[in-house]
């Protein structure tokens, strides 16, 4: 049993974030597939080649979680460059000051004999990334100024 959950997509994950490394699937013509899978979304094809992320990203999405008798804490949705988007959280920085658009890079924490090893975000300061880097400059808001979102005005989604 040990040896199927190291070679399971899932085995193969760990292990890079294991060695710090934030991995991910790409289907054969590119597309980034995450979380690990055996086979392809759409196509069924078991195709599927692993790839370190540079991870660099930016937040999708994001909210603040309060616990009674605990610091509240950052989760997020987080957009990576290389195409694929994950559930995390971002640290080192106040959850109230976690923004749609901010800039972000994946560290690995260790995990220990309960938990595997797991990415988490640390905000990008102006001084961690020259210009041209990654996708460029983020915008503050979701949307282009001028633009609404597809689903804004009509009543919500549909």
């Amino acid at each position: 049993m040990q040896d199927l959950k190291k070679n399971s997509p899932f085995g193969v994950y760990v292990e890079h974030l294991r060695k710090g490394e934030l991995a991910y699937q790409a289907t054969g013509d590119g597309k980034a597939v995450f979380f690990p899978r055996v086979v392809a979304p759409g196509t069924g094809s078991p195709d599927l080649e692993w790839r370190v992320s540079k991870g660099l990203g930016t937040v999708h999405a994001t909210t603040v979680v309060h616990y009674k008798g605990e610091a509240p804490l950052n989760v997020a949705l987080i957009d990576l460059d290389e195409g694929f988007r994950m559930m995390s959280r971002v640290e080192d920085t106040d959850p109230m000051q976690v923004k749609i658009g901010m800039r972000v890079k994946a560290k690995v924490l260790p995990g220990d004999e309960k938990q595997p090893p797991y990415p988490v975000f640390v905000p990008i300061r102006s001084s961690d990334t020259s210009p041209g880097q990654g996708r460029g400059e983020a915008r503050t808001s979701p949307s282009p100024p001028g633009r609404r979102g597809r689903d804004e005005g009509k009543g919500g989604a549909k």
